[in-house]
């Protein structure tokens, strides 16, 4: 009975969210405040309805109701109950339900904290939610709905597939939703602009917010899912670009951009059409990965659907929303004003400078992904762009971004010092000269490359904490001023600090990992040991494990130094007896910022040798910990009261701003 509630409750979410998605617009356009108010309790009910329809399906797979389709095809009665949980959103139909719920919880956000929006906006805000959220509703019930009965039920099902039997699946997914969707808040607040016609200042300041959120969690998803692969593949890589990779990449790459074409418009009131224009791209490329995972135009490991009947109904979602934003851009883009003007050299073109770049990457990525399949469509030939194209085209366009990220902050507004800014950061040249020097001297001038990358990463980590230097001013004010000078300065500042720090991090590590992990592929018998990183690697043997829906063989190994026992590692390759699918579980031992990786292959017939691969990984788990910092950042950044939504502080200054508007 719960079930059929459940597909209930979708269908009275889509009757709901066809009626949030033409009365709040019409009431907008006819000034009608009874109109505009029915988007406030639609959104409200709709989430409340599709929370009711997601707790159905997990109370199916919870239950193990096998007479539900999609819990025969993707769980087990002996899978342990994380994985039964996790199992909900680790397949297609249920994924796309969590996906329109988190849309609704979005409008729902909008509709409770965003009270102080000029009535019309925020009308028109959850009317675009709206008819996004009833496109993809009506992808769900019409092609993949989550809640269709099997008869007669099944006995037992076919168990999830093993890859996705982690907990990563209860992180990764989320939270990259979360960033993905929470991107349709500023192509809302885009596209509702651009009907009510009005963008200004206050506009940037609404919508930097919910950007910001979206940011902060595609960040914690993209690096949550690359840590996912690097432990649960066994490759021993941490990004493979990857088609669908890639797909979470560019929303963040044209994100970043958004976020400070953002600022700009906030400050100068400058950078009206392109802001308008990012927010519409930015969630376009969220569409676009949605697309290519759910199509069946691509075969990977994180692709859920493969008919592509799914794929012609995205796809047609795809050319309204993009097509029909562009197009009331490309309308509106002539009446909007330029607003203010600055010098090339100033904080406003370091911004622009930023954008550029980011832009640029994120068409180089989008050409990369997609070339292969429009080659494939045309001429019917197979082709892979791999990573030499990426690393030769990305790369290059990444090193002048990251040499210009310290210079920013320290330029002024409108107009800028170039000379007076380079002299603030002689301490971060002369570290990052000194760090290139070292690391050639010490690889013998072997690694130049990587030397000059690791300079980079330090002149990011000096250069972003140049201009709260230069803020507290310690050497002339002391340290008691200094500090109260510190204390008094925006959240902002320090989010921005935060969030430049931990890419110097993500930048030491990648340089690290690229040019000096070690990498053994041998056969080892028990007893024999191999050599990486300096520690030495004894084979213990091999054993073998039963789990509740998995047997395993693992494998023991010691780690030694210079004779001397650290401790133990475990790899394992399982058989999930549902499936009748192997996987391998690395083992991996973290010494500081360091990582041991082993992961097995075959064993011989005579269950004599296996074939052993070892990589150790200097500074690695510095990748995700630069991560770390720059979803903090902004974290930081959007607990700043001009950012707060609704903050009671900020209340009579956003009427007064919806009153200019």
């Amino acid at each position: 009975m719960i079930v059929e509630l459940g597909h209930y409750a979708l269908i009275l979410a889509l009757a709901a969210s066809l009626i949030q998605s033409v009365i709040p617009a019409l009431g907008a356009y006819r000034g009608d405040a009874r109109m505009m108010e029915v988007g406030q309790s639609s959104s409200l009910g709709v989430f409340l309805l599709l929370a009711f329809a997601f707790s159905a399906l997990t109370v199916a797979y919870v239950t193990s109701d096998f007479s539900v389709l999609n819990v025969y095809e993707n769980s087990h009665s002996a899978k342990p109950m994380l994985y039964k949980i996790t199992g909900v959103w680790g397949n297609h139909e249920g994924s796309m339900l969590l996906w329109v719920l988190i849309l609704a919880f979005f409008g729902a956000l909008v509709a409770s904290f965003g009270r102080d929006l000029p009535p019309s906006l925020r009308a028109n805000v959850l009317s675009v939610q709206a008819w996004i959220l009833t496109a993809f509703l009506a992808f769900i019930l019409f092609t993949s709905n989550p809640f269709a009965r099997l008869f007669p039920a099944p006995f037992e099902g076919q168990d999830l597939n093993p890859i996705l039997q982690d907990v990563g699946l209860a992180i990764h997914p989320p939270l990259l939703y979360l960033g993905y969707v929470g991107f349709s808040i500023a192509f809302s607040f885009a596209v509702a602009a651009l009907m009510d016609g009005k963008i200004d200042a206050a506009w940037a300041r609404w919508v930097r917010p919910w950007t910001l959120t979206a940011w902060i969690f595609l960040t914690l998803g993209i690096s949550m899912g690359s840590y996912w692969a690097y432990y649960e593949l066994g490759w021993g890589g941490w990004w493979f670009w990857d088609p669908v990779e890639n797909a979470s990449f560019m929303p963040w790459l044209s994100g970043t951009a958004l976020l400070h074409s953002a600022v700009v418009m906030e400050k100068r009131s400058a950078l009206k059409v392109w802001t308008i224009l990012l927010a519409i791209l930015t969630f376009s490329l969220s569409l676009l990965g949605t697309f290519l995972v759910r199509s069946g135009v691509l075969t990977s490991v994180h692709a859920f659907a493969t008919d592509p009947s799914r794929g012609v109904f995205i796809l047609m979602i795809l050319c309204i929303f993009i097509g029909g934003s562009l197009a009331l851009f490309a309308f509106r883009a002539s009446t909007l004003e330029s607003g203010g003007l600055f010098q090339p050299v100033s904080r406003e073109g370091a911004l622009v400078l930023n954008n550029l770049f980011l832009t640029t990457a994120a068409a180089t990525v989008l050409i990369g992904t997609l070339y292969p399949l429009l080659l494939e469509m045309v001429t019917g030939e197979k082709i892979s762009v791999g990573a030499p194209f990426f690393n030769l085209t990305f790369g290059p366009l990444m090193v002048p971004l990251l040499l210009a990220v310290p210079f920013g902050p320290l330029l002024a507004w409108k107009r800028g010092d170039i000379a007076g800014a380079t002299q603030r950061l002689y301490w971060a040249v002369g570290a990052a000269l000194l760090t290139a020097i070292i690391a050639i001297a010490l690889t013998q001038g072997t690694e130049v490359l990587a030397s000059l990358g690791l300079g980079l990463g330090v002149w990011l980590l000096i250069g972003s904490l140049t201009d709260l230097a230069e803020r507290a001013n310690f050497r002339k004010a002391g340290l008691s001023k200094g500090f109260a000078r510190l204390k008094g300065l925006p959240r902002s500042a320090f989010g921005t600090t935060l969030a430049h720090f931990g890419l110097g991090v993500t930048v030491i590590g990648i340089v690290c990992v690229s040019a000096f992990e070690t990498e053994i592929v041998t056969s080892m018998e028990p007893g024999g040991t191999r050599e990486a990183g300096g520690y030495e690697i004894r084979f213990d043997g091999m054993s073998k494990r039963q789990g509740p829906n998995f047997s395993e063989e693992v494998g023991t190994f010691t780690v030694l130094d210079a004779g001397r026992a650290l401790g133990t590692m475990e790899s394992a390759r399982r058989l999930y007896t549902a499936r009748q699918m192997p996987t391998t579980e690395a083992g991996i031992r973290t010494n500081w910022f360091s990582q041991l990786y082993i992961s097995l292959g075959d064993s011989a017939a005579n269950g004599g040798a296996t074939v052993v691969r070892i990589w150790y990984k200097p500074w690695v788990t510095l990748i995700w910990i630069g991560t770390l910092f720059m979803a903090f950042g902004g974290m930081v950044s959007l607990a700043d009261r001009r950012l707060r939504v609704g903050a009671p502080a900020a209340r009579k200054s956003l009427h007064a701003s919806g009153a200019k508007a």
